[in-house]
């Protein structure tokens, strides 16, 4: 039990934060203590299952099943933007905070995952297949149509905002 202590400690909780951010940033900000708290205790009630050295991704797929479960026991989830953006004007951000929570929106909810879990969250081909349950490859390719969907989805809300910006001539 000690042992377990001493893992639970230097090998989990250090990813306390990680957790946290990946919550913040998919949910409401009251409530990503209460998930973040909701994972590390499956984690340790679940500690035999979690793959030793494999930690990080674990508790991503762990994230993945609460913040889901948490969305159907929701009404209603926005999605709230990365704090990092950064642009020096406050209304330029919000406005491009805006646009790529619209982007994101029009994704399926698996390609937004795929997307934030390698973009805001740094897990490499690896780590994704892990958190995904396939195999790398897998992960690659799923990471790859995720992309090109989100860049069409880009492109389209562009060819939205250009046709606001410029209305036909009456």
């Amino acid at each position: 039990m000690s042992d377990d202590h001493g893992w639970f400690a230097g090998e989990v909780a250090c990813h306390l934060t990680a957790v946290y951010r990946y919550f913040v940033r998919r949910a409401p900000q009251q409530d990503a203590d209460d998930l973040t708290a909701e994972v590390f205790a499956i984690a340790w009630r679940r500690r035999d299952d979690v793959t030793r050295g494999g930690e990080l991704p674990w508790l991503y797929t762990t994230a993945r099943y609460v913040l889901s479960n948490h969305r159907r026991r929701a009404a209603i989830m926005p999605l709230h933007p990365v704090p990092e953006l950064s642009t020096p004007d406050h209304a330029d951000r919000a406005a491009r905070r805006d646009e790529l929570t619209r982007v994101l929106l029009r994704l399926k909810p698996r390609d937004r995952d795929i997307l934030l879990l390698h973009a805001w969250e740094g897990l490499d081909g690896e780590q994704l297949a892990a958190v995904l349950g396939i195999t790398r490859t897998g992960a690659q390719a799923a990471l790859s149509r995720a992309r090109a969907k989100f860049r069409a989805a880009w492109r389209a809300e562009d060819a939205m905002t250009e046709r606001l910006q410029d209305p036909p001539a009456v």
